[in-house]
């Protein structure tokens, strides 16, 4: 999965960062011709800044199908500290998506709200991507399937190693002990990792077993070298480092991911 822009870069961080509907739709398609098989999708107002309205995620979704019609596509609900579970839960009743990532640790602020959002993809056959941050998320995560909040059918998460707001970056060291927090609940999982080891910690992912998501949102260019030159040029560098350690990028299915498998 291809994550292109994220909520928070713009065009001052890197001059192909894509905003607009247009932009995204052409970095869809290159990334997907390359082997990139789904797309993290956040949208932008007049100003770029980060939105969830649900008119500008249906011209997007539009725009990216039209481009790169078997590509898959994610919205987001992510908050970016600027939208409360009201605004998310309405971004999810108009538009009724395919796929949304959904951030465990933001629903959690009104949980009887969350539970009508996560009522609202159930019935939409939305594929939820739980968000999880820390190991609170996990145990927030865990709670909610005990009571019912979460349906049990919605296993899909994304771990986030790293953080914008400390910060920190993020590292391969980190993995072990967030599988370990998981491995009881029987998840399926994909690895997002901000910084410049991005690469390294979606190798590390792969090797775990899981699934990767990769782009501008996370890293603009790697530890030891310049930026790339945009976010299919980070697809290409990836997809040859893991391809040299004997990796496969399967057949598209529909778990959200890069879809790379270790070697038979």
């Amino acid at each position: 999965m291809v994550a292109p822009n994220g909520a928070r870069r713009g065009k001052d961080d890197h001059l192909a960062l894509p905003l607009t509907a247009e932009e995204l739709a052409a970095t869809a398609k290159a990334c997907h011709q390359l082997g990139a098989q789904a797309l993290h999708m956040h949208v932008r107002d007049d100003e770029g800044v980060h939105s969830l309205d649900a008119g500008r995620y249906r011209d997007a979704i539009a725009a990216v199908t039209e481009c790169a019609p078997a590509m898959s596509i994610q919205i987001t609900t992510e908050s970016a500290g600027l939208f409360d579970v009201p605004a998310q839960l309405a971004c999810l009743e108009a538009l009724r998506p395919a796929a949304a990532s959904v951030s465990v640790r933001e629903m959690a602020r009104d949980a009887a709200l969350a539970a009508r959002a996560y009522a609202v993809c159930a019935e939409a056959g939305t594929q939820v991507q739980h968000i999880l941050y820390t190991p609170a998320c996990v145990a927030q995560l865990q709670a909610w399937y005990a009571d019912g909040t979460v349906p049990q059918e919605m296993r899909d998460v994304i771990l986030v190693l790293g953080q914008y707001a400390t910060g920190q970056p993020a590292a391969p060291a980190m993995l072990p002990e967030f599988l370990a927090l998981i491995a009881p609940l029987a998840l399926r999982w994909s690895l997002c990792a901000f910084g410049p080891q991005e690469h390294v910690c979606l190798l590390a992912a792969i090797k775990a077993g899981g699934q990767v998501r990769i782009g501008f949102e996370n890293s603009l260019g790697p530890e030891d070298g310049a930026s790339w030159a945009d976010n299919a040029a980070s697809v290409a560098a990836f997809l040859q480092q893991a391809t040299a350690r004997g990796h496969i990028l399967a057949p598209q299915t529909d778990v959200p991911g890069a879809n790379l498998r270790e070697p038979t």
